[in-house]
């Protein structure tokens, strides 16, 4: 993808040819990894992590091998939704992922730093290079489907991720606010630009359901992803809606033992690939 000047125009506009990079890179040879999902978001605080999490353990549940890839170098949060507390291990010659106790292994930057409070104070090259490790550096043993929890957004290190993770699909994640929904927009057009495929979009914290009455509450206000998802001709795979019992789980690391019901369409996506 070549750089346009203030005329919108690239250099192959002006007649030169430019190399065809390929930036996929690869894992390991001891490592197998037969189907790579991303999670997406066009910006922090929708649900993207959690989303990741829940896809993985519903996953494993059918009977599939899975993993996490903890992509959000800055702001991991997979370990502490498992209940990750191990400092990453190796050979010396791969590192080895961790192994929750239904079997998914998961790669998160908590586990190669000294504590879970310590920030990661890094500039986006080393944070870039950091995501390709986890996939060519570290031993994935046997997975069927790898989950990506993506980096929120639309600049450097996602698009690291985009263009070096050899993906098959991405789920894109969102919540109802009118103003989430255009940032999603970027994201499904960046996938787009990308030549990735989008396998659907799923809206986080849609409803509250009153358990004295079962109302349904729309907290923020109406949903527009049914209009994003048929201006873009993409399904909608999950509407999840506020539940105590999400923040109650990922706090304990507890999250493989939540079962979300609307998550399961999204699976069946996925498993369909």
């Amino acid at each position: 993808m070549s750089e346009r000047n203030a005329k919108g125009k690239t250099p192959e506009d002006y007649g030169f040819r430019m190399p065809k990079n390929d930036f996929h890179i690869e894992p390991n040879e001891r490592s197998t990894i037969r189907r790579i999902i991303g999670v997406v978001s066009g910006k922090g605080g929708v649900g993207k992590s959690f989303v990741t999490s829940m896809l993985a353990s519903e996953m494993q549940r059918r009977g599939y091998r899975t993993a996490v890839l903890d992509g959000d170098i800055t702001g991991p949060s997979q370990g502490k939704s498992f209940g990750i507390t191990e400092s990453a291990m190796g050979d010396g010659t791969l590192i080895f992922p961790a192994v929750t106790k239904t079997g998914i292994q998961v790669m998160t930057t908590n586990m190669i730093l000294d504590s879970d409070d310590t920030p990661v104070i890094w500039r986006g090259p080393m944070v870039a290079n950091i995501l390709k490790q986890f996939y060519t550096d570290v031993y994935w043993d046997d997975v069927d489907y790898m989950f990506v929890d993506m980096p929120p957004g639309t600049s450097d290190v996602p698009l690291t991720a985009f263009q070096s993770l050899p993906l098959d699909g991405i789920v894109v994640v969102t919540s109802p606010q009118e103003l989430v929904s255009m940032v999603v927009e970027k994201a499904i057009n960046m996938a787009s630009k990308m030549n990735i495929r989008v396998l659907g979009l799923i809206e986080n914290m849609s409803y509250v359901r009153c358990p004295g009455c079962g109302e349904i509450i729309k907290v923020f206000g109406e949903s527009h992803i049914c209009e994003t998802a048929e201006k873009y001709g993409l399904p909608v795979l999950a509407q999840i809606p506020l539940n105590p019992a999400i923040a109650s789980a990922a706090d304990a690391g507890t999250i493989e033992d939540l079962k979300i019901e609307e998550i399961a369409g999204a699976c069946d996506s996925v498993e369909n690939l």
